[in-house]
């Protein structure tokens, strides 16, 4: 029993590890596609200069989230992947706004705070004995109230309530790093014997944990970010 124990954790370690690997790969693609758009001004205007760009731009990547949320069961490992692939892509294309909109230095300190951050609420997630069930619950409520805020403001255009969403935002996705975490972690050891669902749900991992680092990299960007002033 202690063996066969020790192998399934073994295996749902190996399984983390995966899903680590494929967000890795993802936020490295996002970054690198963000980059070369920002040092191509004309690649960058023609994409931004068209509202429907954007818009397009938008509603792909919700496409993608429900597409792999949604039908992972359905489709191929390969099929998934290569949506992921694109999303990260298509997140990559938005995100280059944000180094025309911030100064160099304010993107990198949000970024190696986000990753201490994340690294952080990740181990306690991992190794917790605590049940994080609440947490998940309690974040997503929350996620929802910021989301119904963020689109009052849209109308107000209110920096202190802005700043406020920023700094809830910080805490909200910090704690689903950590449910996340513990959720996937716990639904790795269900899938252990079938190699084809494992792999697909340490993608889907990797995608949610990938989505709890942009977020959070986000809030903390706009919370302790400095904005061009040019």
């Amino acid at each position: 029993m202690v063996n066969s124990g020790y192998a399934t954790e073994q295996r749902a370690s190996f399984s983390m590890t995966q899903v680590y690997g494929w967000m890795a790969a993802a936020l490295a693609v996002t970054a690198t596609v963000a980059y070369y758009i920002y040092q191509s001004p004309e690649i960058f205007r023609s994409i931004f200069s068209n509202p429907a760009y954007v818009m397009a731009i938008v509603f792909i990547q919700l496409g993608l989230v429900l597409a792999i949320a949604f039908l992972l069961q359905r489709m191929s490992f390969i099929t998934a992947v290569l949506l992921f692939a694109t999303y990260a892509v298509s997140v990559g294309v938005t995100m280059s706004a944000i180094l025309y909109a911030y100064t160099e230095t304010s993107v990198y300190a949000a970024f190696f705070v986000t990753a201490g951050m994340f690294a952080g609420m990740a181990l306690y997630g991992y190794f917790t004995k605590a049940d994080l069930t609440s947490v998940g619950s309690i974040g997503l409520m929350v996620l929802f109230g910021m989301i119904l805020a963020m689109l009052v403001n849209m109308f107000l255009q209110s920096p202190g309530l802005a700043y406020a969403i920023s700094a809830v935002g910080v805490v909200v996705f910090s704690l689903l790093v950590a449910y996340d975490t513990q959720k996937l972690k716990d639904m790795s050891r269900q899938f252990l014997m079938d190699r084809e669902m494992a792999n697909k749900i340490a993608l889907f991992g990797a995608l949610t944990l990938y989505l709890d680092f942009i977020n959070l990299f986000l809030s903390l960007l706009q919370f302790m970010g400095k904005r061009r002033e040019d």
